[in-house]
């Protein structure tokens, strides 16, 4: 199984390989190192606005099995109204750049589109990993508006935005213990069911549907 999250160019920013095979898509969640880094607080800091509200935590589009988590947003089941169905027809459509992704990945390399028995199962993580990197690789090198060189004019502006880029991972500012270098029981507890908030989905949901359909009629 392949946990990958990608962006609409198919980079793919995280991917997660080789879980075991009593895993599914669902209880995959509870040993995917992106939600358990998040946990013990080791993640960028995010700190953003939706029409008010702040948020401090990113959100995945997911299909519609998933949890309802604070950090998942599915589309909605049956929408009624055009408000809610342009919301879901641009969720679908934002979802679906993961599955091209994985594609590509079988497109261009046909090994790991073939059947697997044969193989053990470090020789499948090197095999796919290995395929991702080289794939990320590939859409690197086509992407627009990346420096291959600098000149002493722009060298200045160059810094300013990569000193701006590098204030994007900024950890959060969480109280870890000097001896095991992790958050406290208690912080962690909180960070947990921060995660899983049935109530935050919701809210974050309504946002993203309200700030969608008012975006577009501003246009």
């Amino acid at each position: 199984m392949l946990e990958a999250v990608t962006s609409y160019g198919t980079w793919i920013w995280h991917a997660f390989f080789g879980v075991p095979g009593s895993q599914n898509d669902i209880t995959v969640l509870g040993c995917s190192p992106l939600f358990n880094r998040l946990k013990e607080g080791k993640t960028p800091q995010l700190d953003y606005y939706i029409i008010g509200r702040q948020c401090n935590m990113g959100y995945y589009l997911a299909d519609d099995i998933y949890p309802k988590w604070a950090t998942l947003v599915q589309a909605i089941p049956n929408p009624r109204n055009d408000v809610k169905k342009l919301f879901t027809l641009h969720q679908k459509a934002y979802r679906k750049d993961v599955e091209r992704a994985f594609g590509i990945l079988q497109a261009r390399w046909k090994i790991i589109s073939k059947p697997a028995k044969g193989w053990s199962r470090e020789n499948l993580n090197s095999i796919m990993m290995s395929c991702i990197i080289l794939h990320n690789m590939i859409v690197e090198d086509k992407q627009d508006g990346y420096i291959d060189g600098e000149s002493d004019d722009d060298q200045e502006d160059t810094n300013r935005s990569r000193r701006a880029r590098a204030k994007i991972y900024d950890g959060p500012n969480l109280p870890f213990n000097l001896r095991t270098g992790s958050i406290s029981i208690n912080e962690y507890m909180r960070r947990y069911k921060m995660i899983r908030s049935r109530a935050t989905n919701n809210y974050l949901q309504q946002d993203l549907v309200t700030h969608l359909w008012a975006k577009r009629s501003m246009e």
